[in-house]
């Protein structure tokens, strides 16, 4: 047994601190933990899912881009005549192609890479040959025309689907007579050629090359940049021989030959040529690497890559590309998107550090009386941060890097280092919160303090300075966000000052809204002053003497609102702006149309399709011609009743059907009395009666008995020949754009129709869209005002729910175009980038929302001693268990209730601030030229939603608080002292 060691007077015994500490309040250890934890998740987190989404969009820009434009593509013409035949011959033999081709691949420099299996050499003929053997194709009895392609790996890109692949029998020179070749399916196909077909190419001073047809083979992958680099290969095109849109068309289609029989081409006039494709690699190229990636290109098509190309292969070889095209287009997409980005991640991050900084206030607050205790005693100020930056650190320090754990593994592919600087960022913020806020206030050591009620309180110069410094701050973010926009960022990734706009107006508010505070405080108790029952008067007294301290939580509250708030009107502005983009493409819930007309009985047909609810037809044409011009507008011909109804449900131009309908109005404008059409149309002799028709040879006479010969006038004096309005004819009300309308007026004047019939109309209705039209040009009149030829439905715009395109076209009959709204609304939603800034967005909701209730949770949690020891000593006094559940109730009501009012408020203020300044359209609409622009969209659910959830959360903690105490004895609560 070893003997008891005693210890000497006057040794100094250390008292382990940090376990101290960690054994006396665990729960706030573990809360710090949780909070550090999850924020240094999502810190970590964000910058890789930022750079995942940049990376998987440059992937899909260069896949969606044709293989022609996105190949660099190396050519060189055939060696000069004076050469001799054996020297040419031997510059389009394989073996010196596939030397040449390794030296373009070694000049291809990183991060660009080449796609081995996709990347081709060989030899074709510039210049396409026609061909007369009889039996191939030829749709105007122009003979068709072909190319000679010896491309290499054909046996590893295709398989035969009939007969075998071609070979080379012997040594081929450019006096060989014959040669094998093969064609893909489609080529087979379009231009009748079977195996064993000759096809007989005309030679060049000597008879034609014999070219046998020895299989027809079917492309492994016929979307790779071995076959679309030149399509050609493997789709035959049909081409017009003339410029003239009546001039005769012929099929363009490529035999196939062996790369053996490429000095076969010599003996032809093809003008052969040598050509080497690098089909890029991007799936291992990351998004930040693009100005190297650029340089790369650039180097391969004008810089010293390329001289060293021509150095390998021919002086006279040429690199084209558009690949650099393709990235700068990337580039611009992703620099319009990026300050987008950064207002959600920048919101985000401001919401968490405000957190972790009102849990070290709150701490601070916590254990004021301690830290005083010990700086009366003795302890040093730097010792005592010391100390608690110990404390706070065993804790934080591995929930960070637990948090960068988690992050690296959800996410694994992007940057590791912004990653590791975000979650250290937030570790460190989390150890010196609390050390530095009980640094500040126990500058001096003292015992006692005055009161810092939220009543009585004053705030100090410096706080009134610093608070001005963030308002100018605030306003100028807002202007700059206002007057410049986050789409002029582009090529700047964004402004920091205006990316954290919504967070400064949000701070600002949360600053008004401390100082305000006491005010609904007074009001309130002077009202209750003369209610019966203690309750109410303790609760809000209570309120008031709230430490100043414990207003943090309304700036963490407001902040975290605010941006949920924003986060979700983002989101709803670009739901908003597709909804409107795809009804503007569609008109309806789905389109058929068909330009030459629909079948008969097909809207009877489309109306039986499961989904469907109603129908509405238009005869919609496109080279109607106001005043005979040569301007177009297009007209659509609908019944007025059932477009009416159609553009008052789907909210597109609506308009009052009787203002459309012929038989309504008089060529002075007023109504018709007796009902009768005025259809405003006249076809024939010119000879027009009431109705505008036409009748009998050379007179005409109107409703005023008025006669005209010939012909009538237009409105603008120009006399009509052949079919023409007549004068005394009612001209149709139609519904126009308002371009139509500024350019026409409200003056009636004639159309001619694309049939040859003239129409008088005059606009009555101007809106700037309509269902039948999609455009910014569009005249829409009554149906039964104009010739039967010229009613013929060719749209129709069908509502209902759950569509399907194939049922629809197959109902409609035929081969009619199909658009249906939820598919076009699904495709602008194309690029990564896009859909990574939404869940970002969304994220950023989501997160938000969760701080906030966090917030409150701390606010809470550190208002627990205080409340229960209250209860306790109440308890004593006879205030019953109801008493004490609505007690702590009210007391948590006024600030939870400011904070949901304030931050709905400061939201809703937010989003009209901001939204003249942040366009949505680059984010919500992919597909170019897509209409409808995208601009911030209140979202009810977003506002609403988490401040509901506060004043819940508040109920519910202040009513469990109460249970739980009232289950517990008095006696621990009321001893003396107090647990820290």
């Amino acid at each position: 047994m070893r003997p008891h060691r005693r210890t000497p007077l006057g040794t100094r015994v250390p008292a382990p601190w940090v376990r101290t500490r960690l054994r006396v309040a665990p729960g706030v250890a573990v809360g710090l933990a949780l909070l550090v934890a999850v924020t240094a998740f999502l810190a970590a987190v964000c910058p890789r899912v930022v750079d995942r989404a940049e990376d998987a969009g440059l992937r899909r820009a260069v896949a969606d881009a044709e293989a022609r434009r996105t190949t660099v593509q190396v050519a060189a013409p055939q060696l000069n005549p004076g050469f001799s035949p054996e020297r040419r011959e031997a510059a389009l033999r394989p073996g010196t192609l596939r030397r040449q081709y390794a030296a373009v691949l070694g000049e291809v420099r990183r991060p660009l890479a080449a796609d081995r299996a996709q990347s081709s050499y060989g030899v074709r003929t510039a210049t396409p040959l026609a061909v007369p053997d009889a039996g191939l194709a030829r749709p105007d009895n122009v003979p068709p025309r072909v190319v000679l392609a010896a491309q290499n790996d054909l046996a590893g890109h295709a398989r035969p689907r009939s007969g075998r692949l071609p070979r080379a029998t012997g040594t081929v020179t450019a006096t060989t007579r014959a040669v094998e070749a093969a064609v893909t399916t489609e080529t087979a196909e379009h231009l009748r050629i079977e195996v064993g077909s000759v096809i007989h190419v005309p030679g060049a001073d000597r008879a034609p090359l014999a070219v046998r047809v020895t299989g027809i083979l079917a492309p492994r992958q016929p979307e790779g940049a071995y076959w679309e680099a030149q399509p050609l290969l493997r789709s035959p095109s049909l081409v017009r021989d003339g410029n003239s849109p009546a001039a005769p068309t012929y099929w363009l289609g490529a035999l196939l030959l062996p790369p053996q029989a490429a000095p076969a081409m010599l003996g032809t006039s093809g003008n052969p040529v040598r050509y080497w494709q690098v089909a890029p690699d991007t799936t291992r190229t990351p998004a930040h690497a693009l100005p190297e990636l650029r340089s790369a290109v650039a180097t391969l098509e004008s810089g010293p890559g390329h001289g060293r190309i021509r150095d390998a292969v021919d002086p006279e070889a040429v690199t084209e590309t558009d690949l650099d095209t393709v990235l700068d287009d990337y580039e611009d997409l992703r620099s319009r998107i990026a300050p987008l980005v950064s207002v959600a991640a920048l919101g985000t991050g401001a919401v968490a550090l405000v957190v972790l900084l009102m849990a070290g206030g709150l701490a601070a607050d916590r254990r004021r009386a301690e830290l005083g205790l010990l700086r009366a005693r003795g302890a040093s100020l730097p010792g005592l941060a010391g100390r608690l930056l110990a404390e706070t650190a065993v804790v934080a320090v591995p929930a960070g890097a637990l948090g960068l754990a988690a992050a690296l593994w959800a996410v694994p592919h992007g940057r590791s280092a912004y990653a590791v600087a975000a979650a250290g960022t937030v570790t460190l913020l989390a150890c010196l919160a609390l050390p530095v806020r009980a640094a500040a206030r126990h500058r001096t050591a003292h015992l006692h303090t005055g009161r810092e009620d939220v009543v009585s309180a004053r705030p100090s110069r410096r706080r009134t300075v610093a608070e001005l410094t963030l308002l100018v701050l605030a306003a100028g973010a807002v202007e700059a966000l206002r007057r410049r926009g986050t789409s002029e960022g582009a090529g700047t990734r964004g402004d920091t000052l205006v990316s954290l706009a919504p967070v400064l107006v949000a701070v600002i508010a949360a600053l008004v809204l401390v100082r305000l505070h006491p005010l609904p405080l007074r009001l309130l108790t002077r009202a209750t002053d003369r209610l019966r029952g203690a309750v109410v008067s303790l609760a809000l007294a209570r309120t008031s003497r709230t430490s100043v301290s414990a207003v943090l939580p309304l700036l963490a509250l407001l902040t975290a609102l605010t941006t949920a708030a924003f986060g979700g009107s983002v989101t709803a502005g670009i739901g908003a702006a597709r909804d409107h983009a795809a009804l503007l493409t569609t008109g309806a819930d789905a389109r058929v149309e068909s330009t030459s007309g629909l079948r008969a009985g097909a809207a009877e047909r489309v109306r039986g399709v499961p989904g469907v609810e109603e129908v509405t037809t238009a005869a919609l044409t496109l080279e109607a011609k106001p005043h005979d011009g040569p301007e177009s507008v297009p007209l659509a011909a609908v019944s007025p009743d059932a477009y009416a109804r159609l553009a008052d449900r789907v909210h597109l131009g609506a308009f009052p059907a009787r203002t459309l309908t012929a038989a309504t109005t008089t060529p002075d404008g007023s109504a018709r009395p007796d009902g009768s059409s005025g259809s405003g149309r006249s076809s024939g002799s010119g000879r027009s009666s009431g109705s505008g028709r036409s009748s009998g040879p050379g007179r005409s006479s109107g409703p005023d008995g008025s006669s005209g010969s010939g012909g009538s006038a237009g409105p603008d004096g120009s006399s009509g020949s052949g079919e023409s309005a007549g004068s005394g004819a009612a001209p149709l009300p139609a519904l126009a754009s308002s371009a139509v309308a500024h350019r026409y007026g409200t003056a009636p004047f004639p159309v001619r129709l694309a049939d040859g019939a003239h129409v008088t109309v005059r606009i009555a209705l101007v809106r700037e869209s309509t269902p039948a039209v999609t455009g910014t040009e569009f005249l829409v009149v009554d149906r039964s005002g104009l010739p039967s030829a010229a009613t013929r439905p060719t749209t129709l715009l069908v509502t209902g729910s759950d569509l399907d395109a194939a049922a629809l076209r197959r109902a409609a009959g035929g081969s009619p175009g199909v658009t249906v709204r939820a598919q076009e609304r699904a495709a602008y939603a194309h690029s990564p980038l896009q859909t990574g800034a939404e869940h970002l967005y969304t994220a950023a909701v989501a997160a938000g929302a969760g701080y906030a209730l966090l917030a409150l949770l701390l606010a809470l949690v550190r208002a627990a001693p205080e409340r229960v020891a209250l209860l306790a000593r109440l308890r004593t006094m006879g205030l019953t268990r109801a008493q004490g559940r609505r007690l702590l109730i009210l007391e948590s009501l006024p600030q939870a209730l400011l904070a949901a009012a304030g931050g709905t408020l400061t939201g809703w203020a937010a989003v009209r601030l901001l939204s003249p300044g942040i366009d949505l359209t680059t984010l919500a609409l992919a597909t170019p030229g897509a209409a409808g622009v995208g601009h911030l969209r209140t979202d009810p659910v977003s506002l609403l939603l988490p401040a509901l959830a506060v004043l819940l959360l508040t109920v519910a903690v202040a009513a469990v608080q109460a249970w739980v105490t009232g289950r517990r004895g008095s006696v621990r609560e009321l001893r003396v002292g107090e647990r820290t």
